[in-house]
């Protein structure tokens, strides 16, 4: 398979590894995006990408709590100039208006109903809307969450809609803790509650790629063992929220913490919302800058 410039142009801005580094990746991997950035990992070559090279989506992420009901949405625009816009925040009222009302279970379903106070569906509606505006506007995602008398909700809004968090607390009742716990989870982006929610695939790639690590160091078989252990405990304290040292006090874990408020409480939902994560930006002149190095 061929390895375009574009290709090398699209794993270096997801990974921040070297030019050269990650054409020679891709070409053992086949061309294969992931398979390229493990390679890239288990070399140790791998740098912190810029979230500005991987975020195309502009628009808002918003969550709202209303007894024992919660709504947590994301909506894109093109610009950010529209997504600024008084009446881009009065569109997004309105479908956080119907998502609380209606309740759908997904964004197929969403879409076909009515839209609450409307007079078509929702489908209509967006379209509509970016027919006004003159650029796309898309209801992207969103969650619709219940909880019981005994629970609290968390809901916490950072940089104005850039990252929404919900989360809901069992054993308590208390919202200031539960938006404390909301905000760690903004802060942190853990991907998981607890350890036994990591997939055994998950966990398999990353012992896989330590073990590489390691070896290349020149590591013996017996140590590598030990040191596994130490580097998969490390995993789980930064990608499972209640392992992860709390911000306010590090000191503690988040579930150590929760103990120190109460017996019994915990974790049970978490969602995140940070808009845009997951959608490229279109990198037509980076791609062009690598293909002429590469001459």
């Amino acid at each position: 398979m061929a390895i375009t410039a574009g290709d090398i142009a699209k794993l270096r801005a997801s990974t921040g590894a070297g030019m050269m580094d990650c054409k020679k990746a891709l070409e053992e991997a086949g061309g294969d995006m992931d398979k390229a950035v493990d390679i890239l990992r288990k070399k140790g070559v791998m740098k912190a990408a810029k979230r500005a090279d991987k975020v195309a989506a502009e628009g808002l992420t918003h969550v709202e709590a209303k007894g024992d009901t919660a709504v947590i949405v994301e909506v894109n625009s093109e610009t950010d100039f529209v997504a600024k816009n008084d009446n881009f925040k009065k569109l997004m009222a309105e479908v956080t208006n119907h998502l609380f009302t209606v309740q759908p279970k997904n964004l197929d379903e969403a879409m076909k109903q009515p839209m609450t106070g409307g007079t078509g569906t929702v489908e209509e509606y967006f379209t509509n809307v970016t027919a006004t505006i003159g650029e796309k506007i898309s209801l992207r995602r969103f969650e619709v969450v219940k909880k019981a008398a005994e629970e609290a909700f968390g809901a916490y809004v950072h940089m104005g809609g850039k990252i929404s968090v919900l989360v809901v607390l069992n054993g308590t009742t208390d919202e200031s803790l539960a938006g404390d716990v909301a905000m760690h989870v903004a802060a942190a982006n853990p991907k998981y509650i607890r350890r036994d929610q990591v997939d055994t695939s998950v966990l398999k790639k990353e012992e896989e790629i330590y073990s590489e690590q390691l070896k290349a160091q020149g590591k013996p078989e017996k140590m590598i063992v030990n040191i596994l252990k130490g580097k998969m405990e490390k995993f789980y304290s930064e990608v499972c929220v209640l392992e992860q040292p709390y911000i306010k006090d590090e000191e503690k874990t988040v579930q150590k913490y929760l103990d120190s408020r109460g017996a019994g409480i915990t974790v049970t939902k978490m969602y995140r919302y940070e808009l845009g994560e997951g959608l490229e930006k279109k990198s037509c002149d980076f791609a062009a800058e690598v293909a002429e190095q590469l001459k």
